[in-house]
């Protein structure tokens, strides 16, 4: 079973920057193509952004494309997410997941293990 705790939320102003970690414990972290997703209040949980086994290949909503950067420490287990640029719209509980993939894949069916969560807050 896989453990994966989120940090590094918070409150920050538009236009301001803030870095998230996940990390790991449990089965092997460099077997998991990890994601991150978010949940904005009354919306469904969507896809953010995810990185393969080795940090070779990333994948972006379009709507944070050019603002945020996913990558990953595999000797650490941590996953990271690094917002700049951060609208009003980026307001959500960050969560981050793991799926078993060689490729990643941006349906929440596909990952098997999730965090608790951590609340991003952007004020206009």
């Amino acid at each position: 079973q896989v453990q994966l705790v989120e940090s590094g939320g918070g409150l920050v102003q538009a236009g301001g920057s803030l870095r998230l970690s996940c990390a790991a414990s449990g089965r092997t972290f460099s077997n998991y193509v990890m994601g991150w997703f978010r949940q904005a209040p009354g919306k469904e949980r969507e896809f953010v952004a995810a990185i393969t086994r080795s940090g070779g290949n990333t994948d972006y909503a379009e709507s944070v494309k050019g603002r945020f950067t996913i990558s990953r420490d595999n000797a650490k287990n941590t996953v990271y997410l690094q917002m700049i640029s951060l609208k009003p719209d980026d307001t959500a509980v960050y969560y981050c997941a793991a799926d078993g993939s060689s490729i990643v894949r941006r349906g929440m069916s596909f990952y098997d293990y999730w965090g608790q969560g951590t609340q991003v807050t952007v004020s206009s």
